[in-house]
């Protein structure tokens, strides 16, 4: 049969082509109207086209042309809208016919295509032909198997597939279509069963989607049949192409309710097919299920394992599985086979991730089953955890960490410890991303990483983890930071960073404890609540909720409680931030039973570790029974205790409140309140205090506050007070012998008790108790034996202070113990004791000797000089106080005398029995300071009973003359040898014998005779000195101490010959000592280089003032070689550090000497030329120039040598300097207090350091810098106005006192450190 025409190829003129489709018929001579024109110019007859493929007959090679030809004419725009427009049905039928009547696949797939493009071209009207004849086909009778039927159910779902409007609609009979598809379902075929199972898929998601639940009622009644057949399928298929379907229509099942009403309809069979359904039904649903879904799960395609995982969810989701329905899926492995997806996937798929972990978290509503299979799959969820963990903001982050919260809670024992270092590390960095802001969290994930966490702490494996703890830090850290910083939008996570802090801190004492990582966790706790939450709550505390109040003070309170330790340190940061007034205000806010009484217990373990001995017990006994305002606490305290036992505990407990936060300052109420309480408790329950019913403890508590309160009033002179409550309190303290010195109390209730003369007896007693409990090592007081006594610091500083009884009552103590024969334990005691306070105090020194300290001293030299130990006790102490003391506190009385009488008669004794002991070298120190303290006027007869005592000047006669006969070998006795002790020792005696004897006996003095080598062996010395071709002797032979000494004690003298010179020049005969002079400055001359700056500095001014006498120098080629040296380095590049300067200070000096000179050598403008100096400026900076430089620049302007230039360089860099200086004096005033340490001697090598700091201390540097520079500009400014001859003599008369004021203020200004006033 021929459709298209024949002369579909001809061409002809466009008449002839008008005519020809005016008469167009086809062969069959079917009319025009039928047949459409082709755009490459044929023509198709639509009834030809339809009696071929409708012809089971047709061969089915011309059906396929025929349908390719038209699939081809379809695709023109101008033949698919005449076709469409004209005959929009005319081929519905015809299609529907060809597809129901061959069984020729590529035929059949051509028809359905072309029965796809026209429903898309087409209106609603054609698919919903197409719909209805190819739905009708199944509706009118029952399925089988054959290909014609699989094309069929193939075109039905490629219609439904396209939802083009409601199909729904257009199906006639609905329930035979359900039915015929149903039973289809038992057919053998997988081919068929999977072309159902999507049709059936097809038609419940478009019910579903337009019309909902308000007309399925003809699927319902088929649920359980279809549930059945559907999972039967779904269990024996083997292809994943009908898997998908089955899963596909389960699922649009599952969310419509059907497994929920199948489960609710469990015993009721369908009206028809009853023996069927009961044939299938004979497997429960629930195991049919779970058999049916194993297949899929191992499927090789991801995409099925997806979509059974999520069948799963939609299953264990609907209303109607109970727990026994899921408990029945973990029986049957589904868990196991849920973790092996999870293990083989390797977590390279989110959304099969995702799925698992939903499927899981259902599943573990059966917990008893599911424990273990989640117990087998931990190790599986750790791996699951580290990926999800890495997705800011995963979907499955919660489902993994309830999963591995309920695994670890219900299998601790399956956990190891690298499985708890693992997970730890990845909730580290959860926690640190989101404190980062790398990556946010959920509000739930933190909750469940706390529950996760707190789980693994109560492990057991934890216990044996090194590194949880570490992590734990930065865990407990990176929590607290994100609650504190999110509080406002997620409050609630609070209370479970608390409890993870919780349960941490717990966590450290659980494993062991003396660990450095349990130990460093422990203090990152404490180090968090104390810089975090508790300045975080005291400031919130009205913003914050009493649940999350009640959990900060609950975790406070769990940490006071550990009986392995006590923080003091953050209970001392707790009360000090007024913690006492922050839970009084608690109790204000929330008045509830449940924190009053954690309030009240926390308050009693902060005093357990406070006050020690379960002193909160107190408290403990009667928390609910004490009022929750202070002001009705004080009322309590107005009450005779003896009448109502429980008012006398509480009594008892409100004094411990008040007095513990007392020491902190924490005051709960107004003064005069709680004075007018304490002042009625003491007056009302004296008696009970007199018989002992009141604990000693509560007491001491009721005797501090009321003088800390009586001390307040004091301050503030506003507060009356009752005369009988301290009448009364007094003689309960001398009755009582209450310890008040044995507890912690304040300061300023200290101070009121040491103030009071009529309790001076009493403290007296205390004091020497206390001392009984200090730990004396090497004589010094390092701490008390009880640490909740009064602190040593506080006792000191009363002591020191001039504003009460406390040093009194020291020296009379002493002097009682002296007198009365006290233990010599006490008396060693107490010794060390003062001394400590002085070394701690300086101060205390002049209290002491202001209230007589001289004559326990004298006592001790005079009557207690047998026993050893006291006497060196006392020497000890002695140079602690002369080396503190200001002079004005020393009086000029006869127990000083005595005192220094004894002690050199000690010292002459001792080395004429036992040598130079260190007792005896210690005495010589004291001696010592006893003429340093009379260059002030003070010790003026002690100091003349020392210079003159004829045995101690035979004595050092006698150590320096046998040290000059050991010549070059006196090098080796330094200060490690005794003789070299001894040596040291006599010359610091000869050095501040020298000082003080121009001041204790004038007149005496004649230093110029101890320069003439003639008359050394002729007269003998009438005081204490050496002569100074000895000293020179020492100076060139002896070790670096000894020349160091030497050398200080050979300037002194000179100084005081330069001094003898210039006030009798006419006395002054130096000319017949000019041998002796040039000697002594060939000594000198040799050490002027010496590796210590200070000899070298006191050689170089000795020859200064040597030449000063009226030797000649310009003859003397080293002083010109000493003086080029100088230049050459001053003036080399690069050679400008500090430590060169000072290195020089000696050789500058000797260039002053040269510049000084009334005829100044020709060779010194040589030396001194514009380019040296200009080097020399070059090379200085601010933080490099020193005196002796200046010094140097001054005498330069004095002899002309500086141009204008140089003089603008050097303006600018002393501004600079004095910068510098006023910049460093500053700081220097912020240290000052570090500055002022007194050594305690208890060793001979600190005596030492002391009397060497005494006499080589010079004044500030800086000041002395800048005096200098004073003294340059003013030089500078005469030498601009006065360019005058007259200007030689006034710049003699200056070079003459300069020597003398310069070398003085350098060498000589001793100043004793601590408060001496020079």
């Amino acid at each position: 049969m021929n459709y298209i025409s024949s002369d579909h190829l001809q061409r002809s003129d466009p008449d002839q082509n008008l005519r020809h489709r005016q008469n167009l018929t086809c062969s069959q001579g079917h009319t025009s109207s039928l047949i459409l024109q082709t755009l490459e110019g044929g023509s198709i007859c639509l009834v030809c086209l339809s009696n071929l493929i409708s012809n089971p007959n047709s061969p089915t090679v011309h059906v396929s042309y025929a349908l390719s030809q038209l699939s081809q004419a379809i695709s023109q725009p101008v033949f698919v809208h005449n076709l469409l427009t004209y005959h929009p049905h005319f081929l519905v039928s015809p299609l529907v016919t060809a597809l129901c009547l061959f069984e020729d696949e590529p035929l059949a797939k051509q028809t359905i295509d072309l029965i796809s493009e026209l429903c898309s071209f087409g209106d609603c009207s054609v698919y919903g032909e197409f719909v209805a004849r190819v739905s009708d086909r199944f509706s009118s009778g029952s399925l089988c198997w054959s290909r014609r039927q699989i094309y069929m159910l193939h075109c039905l779902g490629v219609l439904l597939d396209s939802q083009k409007n409601d199909p729904y609609t257009y199906i006639k009979d609905k329930d035979a279509l359900y039915l015929n598809l149903v039973t289809g379902l038992q057919l053998p075929s997988e081919e068929i069963q999977g072309e159902i199972l999507f049709v059936l898929y097809k038609i419940c998601s478009i019910q579903d989607a337009w019309l909902g639940d308000s007309n399925g009622n003809v699927l319902c009644g088929h649920s359980s049949l279809i549930l059945h057949l559907s999972l039967e399928a779904l269990l024996k298929t083997q292809r994943d192409d009908v898997r998908m379907n089955c899963i596909a229509l389960l699922s649009v099942l599952a969310r419509r309710g059907f497994f929920e009403n199948a489960f609710e309809n469990d015993d009721e069979a369908d009206n028809f097919m009853e023996t069927t359904e009961h044939e299938v039904e004979k497997t429960p649903l629930n195991l049919l299920f779970a058999e049916a879904i194993k297949a899929p799960l191992l499927s090789s395609d991801s995409e099925v394992q997806t979509a059974t995982l999520d069948l799963i969810v939609m299953y264990l989701s609907c209303g109607g599985v109970s727990e026994k329905e899921v408990q029945v899926l973990v029986e049957e492995n589904i868990a196991d086979y849920v973790f092996e997806i999870l293990r083989l996937s390797g977590c390279k798929k989110d959304s099969l991730v995702s799925s698992s972990l939903q499927v899981l978290d259902l599943l573990s509503v059966a917990e008893a089953a599911f424990k273990q299979r989640l117990a087998i799959g931990f190790t599986t969820l750790v791996s699951v955890l580290r990926y999800v963990a890495e997705v800011p903001f995963h979907p499955s982050q919660c489902q993994s960490l309830k999963l591995l919260s309920e695994c670890v809670s219900n299998c601790p024992g399956i956990i190891s410890s690298s499985n708890i270092e693992e997970i730890s590390l990845i909730m580290t960095g959860i926690l640190k991303k989101h404190v980062d802001g790398d990556a946010n969290m959920l509000p739930e994930t933190f909750t469940l990483v706390c529950s996760v966490l707190v789980a693994l702490m109560k492990s057991p494996s934890s216990h044996g983890s090194l590194s949880i703890a570490k992590s734990l830090e930065d865990i407990s850290r990176f929590t607290i930071t994100i609650c504190l910083s999110y509080y406002g939008e997620h409050s609630s996570q609070m209370l479970h960073s608390l409890y993870l802090l919780k349960e941490a801190y717990e966590y450290s004492f659980e494993t062991n404890p003396i660990n450095p990582n349990s130990k460093g966790l422990r203090d990152c706790i404490l180090d968090i609540c104390e810089t975090k939450l508790l300045p975080w709550v005291s400031m919130s505390i009205n913003e914050i909720d009493e649940d999350i109040a009640l959990g900060v003070l609950e975790l406070f309170h769990s940490i006071l409680i550990q009986s392995d330790f006590q923080p003091k340190k953050f209970v001392d940061a707790l009360v000090s931030s007024s913690w006492f007034s922050f839970s009084f205000g608690c109790l204000g806010l929330f008045p509830t039973e449940k924190m009053k009484w954690r309030v009240y217990f926390l308050l009693s373990s902060i005093l357990d570790v406070i006050l020690g001995n379960d002193s909160g017990q107190s408290i403990r006994d009667v928390a609910l029974h004490l009022p929750s305002d202070p002001v009705d606490l004080l009322f309590l305290l107005g009450q005779k205790g003896s009448h109502n036992q429980e008012v006398f505990c509480c009594q008892s407990a409100v004094l411990l409140i008040l007095y513990t936060s007392s020491l902190y300052d924490d005051r709960l109420a107004d003064d005069r309140m709680v004075l007018a309480s304490l002042e009625q408790y003491i007056l009302l329950n004296s008696s009970e205090i007199l018989g002992g019913i009141v604990k000693p403890l509560i007491m001491e508590a009721s005797i501090n506050l009321y003088s800390l309160y009586r001390g307040l009033a004091k301050i503030s002179y506003q507060i009356a007070y009752s005369q009988e409550a301290e009448n009364t309190l007094f003689h309960l303290v001398t009755e009582k012998q209450s310890e008040t010195l044995s507890t912690r109390i304040h300061r300023t209730s200290l101070k009121w008790l040491f103030q009071q003369e009529r309790i001076c007896k009493y403290l007296s007693s205390q004091i020497l108790r206390w001392c009984r409990r200090c730990i004396v090592y090497e004589n010094q007081v390092v701490a008390c034996n009880d640490t909740e006594t009064v602190k040593f610091k506080e006792i000191a500083e009363l002591v020191a202070s001039g504003d009460n009884y406390g040093a009194k009552l020291v020296v009379c103590l002493l002097r009682e113990l002296l007198e009365e024969n006290g233990q010599e334990d006490d008396i060693i005691l107490l010794l060390n004791v003062i001394a400590s306070v002085i070394t701690l105090f300086p101060a205390a020194a002049g209290q002491l000797c202001l209230n007589g300290i001289s004559h326990a001293i004298h006592n001790v030299c005079h009557h207690h000089s047998s026993s050893e130990e006291i006497f060196n006790v006392t020497c000890q102490l002695v140079f602690t106080i002369l080396q503190s003391v200001n002079s004005e506190s020393l009086s000029n009385d006869d127990d000083w005398i005595t005192v220094a009488t004894e002690l050199t008669h000690y010292l002459v004794s001792s080395i004429s029995e036992n040598g130079c002991t260190q007792e005896a070298l210690l005495v010589t120190g004291i001696i010592c300071l006893i003429l340093l303290h009379s260059l002030h006027q003070s010790l003026i007869e002690a100091s003349k009973t020392i210079l003159l005592n004829t045995q101690l000047i035979s004595l050092v006669n006698k150590v320096i003359h046998e040290a000059c006969l050991k010549g070059p070998a006196l090098y080796d006795h330094d200060e490690s040898t005794q003789t070299g002790e001894a040596l040291i020792f006599c010359l610091m005696l000869n050095y501040f014998c020298l000082r003080s004897v121009h001041v204790v006996l004038p007149g005496i003095e004649d230093a110029q005779s101890l320069l003439d080598s003639e008359s050394r062996n002729q007269q003998p010395l009438i005081y204490i000195s050496i002569h100074c071709h000895d000293l020179c002797r020492l100076l060139h032979f002896g070790s670096t101490p000894v020349k160091l000494i030497s050398s200080y004690c050979l300037l002194e003298l000179f100084q005081r010959i330069t001094e003898q010179k210039f006030k009798e020049p006419d006395k002054f005969e130096v000319k017949q000592n000019t041998h002796d002079i040039r000697s002594i400055i060939s000594v000198l001359q040799g050490l002027v280089f010496h590796s210590d700056i200070r000899v070298a500095t006191n050689c170089a001014l000795c020859i200064s003032l040597a030449v000063d006498w009226g030797n000649q120098v310009e003859k003397d080629i080293w002083y010109r070689l000493i003086t080029e040296e100088l230049v050459m380095t001053l003036a080399v590049s690069g050679l400008s550090s500090k430590s060169i300067m000072i290195y020089h200070k000696a050789a500058v000096e000797i260039a002053v000497l040269i510049l000084k000179l009334d005829q100044v050598p020709e060779w010194i403008s040589e030396v001194f030329d514009d380019t040296c100096i200009s080097g020399i400026i070059q090379n200085l900076s601010p933080g490099n120039i020193t005196c002796e430089m200046v010094k140097l620049f001054r005498e330069l302007i004095r002899a002309g040598r500086l141009n204008s230039n140089h003089i603008a360089c050097l303006n600018q860099l002393f501004q600079a300097c004095r910068k510098r200086v006023y910049s460093e004096d500053i700081k220097d005033d912020e240290t000052e207090d570090k500055k002022k340490v007194v050594v305690f001697p208890d060793d001979l090598g600190k005596v030492y350091e002391v009397l060497i700091n005494l006499i080589s201390h010079e004044s500030s540097l800086n000041e002395e810098l800048l005096e200098e520079i004073e003294v340059f500009c003013e030089t500078l400014m005469e030498s601009d106005a006065h360019q005058r001859p007259m200007a030689s003599t006034s710049v003699e008369t200056t070079t003459q006192h300069d020597y003398l004021a310069t070398s003085r203020r350098r060498s000589h200004t001793i100043e004793l450190p601590a408060g001496y006033n020079m």
